[in-house]
């Protein structure tokens, strides 16, 4: 989350919850003000976006859907291969119109970070993947025969 310009805000935490806050920054290689100052936008977007929970990945902090495994940009590519059909993504997850669009809505409000998710996971190929996960194995496809 970047921010072109700033302001100072200062506050005050009880000393078990500041550290914490280091401890976090520590583990994430931030500053305790940069990991202060990104859970509080996070916790902006949770309110100002329904469903919208922020999580740790593989790829770092990640917008999330609530109450399930997919990151925002993920459910964007579903929603992108059922023709921007919000109605037809929910139908497919069983879930509520309403959480499918609400990811949707989080995506036009934050394009960027939509765009470079999505770029990142398209530059992973099976190779790279298979050198972070020596387990996997490709999957591939055979066309059906008629019996």
């Amino acid at each position: 989350m970047k921010t072109k310009r700033s302001m100072v805000i200062s506050m005050r935490l009880p000393a078990e919850s500041g550290n914490r806050l280091k401890r976090m920054a520590h583990r994430h290689g931030w500053t305790p003000s940069d990991a202060s100052a990104r859970l509080v936008e996070e916790g902006l977007r949770r309110s100002e976006f329904a469903f919208i929970d922020f999580r740790d990945s593989a790829a770092g902090r990640q917008a999330y859907i609530q109450g399930s495994t997919l990151a925002v940009w993920e459910l964007l590519l579903l929603v992108s291969r059922y023709r921007n059909n919000v109605s037809a993504v929910a139908e497919h997850l069983t879930w509520p119109a309403a959480k499918v669009q609400a990811a949707v809505n989080y995506a036009k409000a934050f394009p960027e970070e939509m765009e470079r998710a999505i770029s990142e996971n398209a530059s992973v190929d099976f190779e790279t993947l298979q050198r972070m996960l020596p387990q996997a194995a490709e999957f591939v496809a055979r066309k059906a025969t008629k019996d």
